[in-house]
């Protein structure tokens, strides 16, 4: 019975053309198997057909075996082949760099200066207002506080922190927190920095009998911190509870973390102190900014006379125009060209003096494992310092002819020499605060980098039109102060640089096509400079916009004319 079973099964296996074959059999199957053969055609009919399925899989399965070894072969065919012929026969490649990718302006400018010098008669200066403000004048309210202050919770100290204007942040920040929690300010102390080098304190830059005086009815301030306090932490600074605070902190941060410990300890230090207030915060916050950055700061008398002197002369030297000049604020120095880490056209000799560059100020920053760099990448991006002779073709391609008077906002140029020049060619009549001052009356200011930029600023707010090229805190404050003077009413032009990036690298422009992408770019830019605040913007670029008030322009008028 066993036996006739295994030969059914045998069978069963076998039928059919799509069967799959049964898994090999075990000794005893095979045994009863071969039993089966000598009984009759069913046993004949269940050897032959396994047998014949057992050769097909072998032979597939030595297939595959060749199949696992083809890549081998086809590597070893192709390493063959390519050793029998010349490697100059074989089609190159060619790839082609992304448009804006490159820094190819110096040819740009070769091709088009006699167009250009050609093409002098538009003058977008005495146009600038094409799209002035409609809404009439949009002008910051600052109430002054007639109420009296409480009882002071006790003294904040901050250390300040980077340059002119990120310590600018740090003092109007400082300002709104000492009056949010009802603290007494000590006048802030100045970091030195590695790369500023300036060790001006305060009352060098900034009137700080103005800034006292303007600020007693809303937060006391006082230079110093009391003796009688002092002697808690036996006269030492180092002794006084310092808090870490994280960047953007928001202001209920300060009212329930910070100002139990400033109850506590009457005195409470916090460095570093620059961007650690959030921009969204309620109007009294806003205010105590607007009020110290707008009103409470003015910079200090020697600064203000050497200022008004350089305005006088720029208001002479452009007398044609009315005395209406543009002021170009220019990131060019070596520190700015070697922290970007764009490649321009100074071949191996710049590529040495930017990594050089780069080690001094930021030790490693750039060479740690892992961090990769694609200059091609930043300029597509928009984010490479614009070079003068860049700014020059884009202001002369916006309409300003080359008798317009511009002045120059800069630190010292990388290779000057060289890279100025285009500029001036463009603009013979371009200014800077050493070509209008005298060296005996620059002297003071020569070794301080923050008093030579609070100089550029107060120089660059009473031009017609100001001329932002790279972004960063100096244009940040400029715009909102220049609206603030001015009733909103302040012209910038702030550019695109990624389509400035793909329009100074392309090949074939002509002139005229150049020039008129171009007066869009500044048209588009005058719209901007005209909107109103957005969400979460900065209450320095924007004044106090959670209390802003507008007037019609007959109210701007009498003001105007009460001045």
């Amino acid at each position: 019975m066993q036996n006739h079973a295994y030969s059914r099964l045998g069978s069963l296996g076998g039928g059919g053309a799509g069967a799959v074959p049964s898994p090999p059999s075990s000794p005893r199957r095979g045994s009863g198997r071969r039993l089966s053969v000598k009984g009759g055609s069913a046993g004949r009919s269940g050897g032959v057909v396994p047998r014949a399925a057992r050769a097909v899989l072998a032979a597939l399965l030595r297939r595959q075996a060749i199949f696992l070894f083809a890549p081998l072969l086809y590597v070893a065919a192709m390493l063959l082949y390519m050793g029998s012929i010349s490697l100059d026969s074989v089609p190159r490649i060619i790839s082609r760099p992304a448009p804006g990718s490159l820094y190819r302006s110096p040819q740009l400018y070769a091709r088009l200066r006699a167009e250009m010098d050609a093409d002098n008669a538009t003058d977008a200066l005495a146009t600038v207002w094409r799209h002035s403000y409609k809404g009439g004048v949009w002008r910051p309210c600052i109430s002054n506080n007639t109420y009296g202050l409480p009882e002071s919770n006790g003294y904040i100290y901050v250390e300040a922190n980077g340059g002119l204007n990120q310590q600018r942040t740090s003092i109007c920040n400082a300002v709104a927190v000492a009056g949010y929690l009802n603290a007494t300010l000590v006048i802030p102390n100045f970091h030195y920095h590695s790369i500023w080098r300036d060790p001006s304190k305060f009352s060098d830059i900034y009137d700080e009998e103005h800034f006292v005086q303007r600020l007693k009815n809303d937060v006391r301030v006082v230079d110093k911190v009391p003796e009688f306090i002092m002697e808690r932490f036996g006269h030492n600074l180092s002794n006084v509870f310092n808090f870490k605070i994280k960047a953007w902190s928001p202001i209920q941060y300060y009212k329930d973390v910070v100002l139990p410990k400033l109850i506590e300890e009457r005195l409470i230090r916090i460095s570093p102190f620059a961007n650690r207030l959030s921009f969204d915060a309620p109007p009294a916050v806003q205010r105590l900014r607007c009020l110290a950055n707008f009103e409470a700061l003015t910079f200090s008398k020697p600064i203000t006379t050497l200022s008004d002197t350089l305005i006088s002369r720029m208001r002479e030297k452009s007398a044609e125009s009315n005395g209406k000049y543009v002021a170009v604020h220019l990131r060019f120095e070596e520190d700015m060209v070697a922290f970007s880490c764009c490649v321009f056209d100074g071949g191996d000799e710049e590529k040495k003096e930017l990594d050089a560059a780069r080690e001094r100020g930021w030790r490693g920053k750039f060479t740690r494992p892992g961090r990769v760099i694609r200059p091609g990448a930043i300029r597509m991006n928009g984010k490479c310092p614009l070079t003068p002779l860049e700014v020059g073709l884009m202001l002369r391609g916006m309409g300003f002819s080359n008798n317009t008077v511009i002045y120059l906002a800069s630190g010292r140029i990388y290779k000057s020499e060289k890279n100025m020049a285009p500029l001036l060619e463009m603009f013979p009549l371009l200014q800077t605060k050493e070509t209008l001052a005298s060296d005996e009356e620059l002297a003071p200011f020569k070794n301080f980098s923050s008093r030579m930029a609070a100089i550029d600023y107060s120089v660059c707010i009473h031009s017609e039109v100001f001329v932002t090229t790279q972004g960063g805190n100096f244009p940040h404050f400029l715009v909102g102060h220049r609206r603030y003077l001015y009733g909103g009413h302040s012209k910038t032009i702030k550019p695109d640089k990624r389509r400035l990036a793909i329009l100074f690298d392309s090949p074939h422009i002509g002139w005229k096509s150049l020039k008129r992408q171009l007066i869009n770019m500044k048209l588009h830019s005058d719209a901007k400079g005209i909107e109103m605040k957005r969400a979460n913007e900065s209450v320095y670029t924007f004044p106090c916009p959670d209390c802003m008030c507008r007037s019609n322009k007959s109210e701007h008028s009498k003001s105007m004319q009460a001045r």
